[in-house]
C-alpha cells in the first residue's frame, strides 16, 4: 500500500452484541452486515466496564478501570497529560477528528467551553454533544441548534415526564428525525469527510449517543418494527427467583428489588431499541457511500464497536451495570483496506476486549500508543 490508510471508528452507546442484523433477525442493518461481509466481526468481545466513564477511559487510554480508579459514572475528568490513542495518531501525521459523544469529562455547562480538553487528548476538530439525558441540560453546538430551532425544551420536557412516570417507556422523540442526536452526529461527519481537502491522511471518531435509553427512536424508524415480533427477554434463572437458603450476593440482592416489568413493556422496548439500532446504520451508509464517492473507501481502516450492552428486559433488569452478556458482550467489526486480509466475512470467536480497537488504530497508523495495556 503506497498511502497510509485513512481511519474510521464508529461507535455506538449501550448496543449489545446480538444487535446486528448478521448476527439476529429482529433487526436490520445492511449497512454494518457489509462491513462484516467485508472484514472481519468478532464474535467475543466484551467491555472492560458495563459502564459508560469507565468503559470510555479505557478504550481512550488502554488502561483497565484498576488502573484508572474510575468506576462509575461520576464527575472523572480524564488527565490531558494521560497518553491517548488519540495523541499517538495525531503524532504520527493524522488529522483527528471527533464527532459525537466521548464522556471522558463531566457532562455539564457548556461542552464547547472545554474544547480545550478536546485538543489536548489529540482530537483537532470536535463536535462534541452530551449523551441522550444529559443533553437536556449540557449546551453544544448540537443543544444550541435545538434551543434556537425552539425545540430543546420540548426535548426536557419529554425525558422529565418519562423519568418522573415510567422511565422505560418507549415512544418517539419529540425532535424531528433531522434534528434527532443520532441524525446530527451522522451527518457532522459525512460533512466533515465529504469536504475534507487536507493534505493528511485522516482518522476521524464518530461516537453516536444511541441507542442508549430512554427509547425515543423518531416515528420514521421506531414503527419498522412490531413489539410482537420482537424476541423473549431471557427469564429470570430459578436460582434468583427461589434462593432457599444460600447466601445473597450483590446480583441476587439487584435481581430481588429489580423493578417489575410487563411483557408487552419489553417488547415495545426492544422494537424501539431495534429502531434506533437502525436509524444509526442508515447514518453509517451515508458516510459509507460518501468515502466510497470520494474514493477513499478502499484505502480505509473501518472499526465497529460499543462501550456495553443493554439488558433490554432480560431477567426483568434494563439498562447496563451487570456481569451478564447482554452488558458486557459488545459488538467489533474489524473492516480493513481493501487487500490487507484474504479472509472477508470471517467471524473470530477468540477473546476480544473493547479496548484493543485503540491499540489497533494506532498499530494501522504506523505508531504505537505509549502506556497502553499489553
Amino acid at each position: 500500500m503506497n498511502r497510509r490508510p485513512n481511519l474510521l471508528l464508529l461507535m455506538t452507546d449501550q448496543q449489545r452484541a446480538d444487535a446486528l442484523g448478521c448476527v439476529s433477525d429482529w433487526v436490520n442493518t445492511p449497512h454494518l452486515d457489509r462491513l462484516a461481509q467485508e472484514g472481519v466481526r468478532f464474535r467475543n468481545c466484551v467491555t472492560t466496564s458495563p459502564v459508560c466513564i469507565p468503559a470510555r477511559l479505557s478504550l481512550a487510554t488502554g488502561l483497565y478501570p484498576h488502573n484508572t480508579w474510575v468506576w462509575d459514572n461520576g464527575h472523572h475528568t480524564l488527565d490531558p497529560r494521560s497518553p491517548t490513542w488519540m495523541q499517538a495518531v495525531r503524532a504520527a501525521g493524522y488529522r483527528t477528528s471527533l464527532f459525537g459523544k466521548t464522556h471522558l469529562h463531566p457532562h455539564g455547562g457548556d461542552l464547547r467551553d472545554r474544547e480545550h480538553l478536546m485538543h489536548e487528548y489529540g482530537l483537532d476538530d470536535v463536535d462534541e454533544i452530551g449523551g441522550p439525558r444529559a443533553s437536556a441540560r449540557v449546551l453544544s453546538h448540537m443543544t444550541a441548534g435545538w434551543e434556537h430551532l425552539g425545540l430543546w425544551r420540548a426535548y426536557r420536557e419529554d425525558l422529565d415526564d418519562r423519568f418522573a412516570t415510567k422511565p422505560h417507556v418507549a415512544r418517539p422523540s419529540p425532535l424531528p428525525l433531522a434534528h434527532y442526536a443520532d441524525t446530527y452526529v451522522g451527518e457532522g461527519a459525512n460533512a466533515y469527510l465529504r469536504d475534507y481537502d487536507g493534505d493528511q491522511p485522516w482518522c476521524c471518531w464518530v461516537s453516536f449517543g444511541g441507542p442508549h435509553e430512554p427509547w425515543d427512536t423518531p416515528d420514521e424508524f421506531a414503527r419498522r418494527y412490531d413489539p410482537d415480533q420482537m424476541p423473549a427477554s431471557i427469564p429470570l434463572p430459578e436460582w434468583a427467583s427461589h434462593p432457599g437458603d444460600r447466601p445473597l450476593g450483590a446480583l441476587d440482592k439487584r435481581l430481588a428489588q429489580r423493578p417489575a416489568l410487563d411483557p408487552q413493556d419489553v417488547a415495545a422496548m426492544r422494537a424501539n431499541y431495534a429502531g434506533n439500532v437502525e436509524l444509526i446504520d442508515d447514518q453509517i451508509g451515508q458516510i459509507l457511500a460518501t468515502l466510497e464517492s470520494r474514493g477513499d473507501l478502499d484505502n480505509t481502516l473501518i472499526i465497529f464497536t460499543s462501550d456495553h450492552g443493554e439488558m433490554n428486559g432480560d431477567f426483568g433488569l434494563i439498562y447496563k451495570s451487570q456481569l451478564l452478556n447482554s452488558a458486557v458482550r459488545v459488538p467489533l467489526i474489524v473492516r480493513p483496506p481493501k487487500g490487507a486480509i484474504e479472509s472477508q466475512g470471517a467471524i473470530n470467536d477468540s477473546p476480544a476486549e473493547w479496548m484493543d480497537v485503540g491499540a489497533t488504530l494506532c498499530e494501522m497508523g504506523g505508531t504505537r500508543a505509549v502506556g497502553f495495556s499489553q
